[in-house]
């Protein structure tokens, strides 16, 4: 068993650092994050300068205090219509999260957002998901040095049993492909609350496009890929995958 953990944890150091290997060894003894994920269709127009400035400024500093993470800023890559920023917020637990909601109504943080609240409509609508981590990865880990492309992909199934299988198919078996191959996770997780369930959520981080690409053909063709998605209990566990391509900001 020591011997196991010990080419397991050489593997993850080569790819991805002896502090990222280390994390995610630890991960047993740690309880399941909470993921806020945010999306905001942004107006046409719209002070988007403000938007920022609060989250960076005002929101994440505050949230910090209580969660220990800093949230991570995106936008999308391109030129997307409607243009959107995406948020996507750390807790260590259920707790911290209700803390952390109650924290922005209290009269101190509402005079704090008042500069942003007063620029007018910024965005039509924010979109929100709640996530749970996988007991496979209960930690965010931190990006690649030179991550410069963020993969967010959706995992829609056609039942919660569906997806109940999948995310067996990661904790038990695809991390561990994931780390071998070199795909970088961020996270990983089961969307609890927002509008694609059933589904699970994961983000991966890249150098770049050609990196990406590289790198999740290794997977595909991967020998122990083709053994795992052709076992019977593995099968018709996804019906549509979303992938969004995200930038930090």
């Amino acid at each position: 068993m020591k011997r196991r953990k010990f080419i397991a944890a050489s593997v993850l150091s080569s790819t991805f650092g002896v502090a990222t290997a280390q994390n995610m060894f630890k991960t047993a003894d740690l309880e399941n994050e909470i993921y806020e994920l945010k999306s905001y269709e942004l107006t046409f127009g719209g002070a988007e300068s403000a938007l920022l400035k609060y989250l960076k400024e005002t929101l994440n500093p505050a949230l910090k205090i209580l969660s220990g993470h800093d949230p991570l800023i995106f936008k999308e890559v391109g030129n997307p219509e409607p243009k959107k920023l995406w948020s996507l917020f750390t807790y260590p637990n259920f707790e911290v999260f209700q803390q952390c909601l109650a924290l922005q109504e209290t009269s101190d943080f509402i005079e704090k957002m008042s500069e942003y609240t007063a620029s007018g409509k910024i965005y039509n609508r924010i979109s929100s998901s709640l996530l749970r981590a996988f007991d496979g990865l209960k930690q965010m880990l931190n990006p690649i040095k030179e991550a410069g492309l963020f993969e967010l992909r959706i995992y829609e199934g056609q039942n919660e049993d569906a997806v109940r299988r999948k995310i067996k198919m990661f904790n038990e078996e695809e991390i561990t492909l994931f780390n071998k191959v070199g795909l970088a996770p961020i996270f990983f997780s089961k969307m609890i609350v927002g509008p694609y369930q059933p589904s699970l959520v994961y983000m991966l981080n890249f150098r770049d496009l050609e990196h990406r690409n590289e790198t999740w053909n290794t997977f595909i063709y991967h020998p122990d890929w083709k053994i795992m998605s052709s076992k019977e209990e593995y099968k018709n566990t996804v019906s549509n995958i979303r992938k969004i391509f995200l930038e930090k900001v």
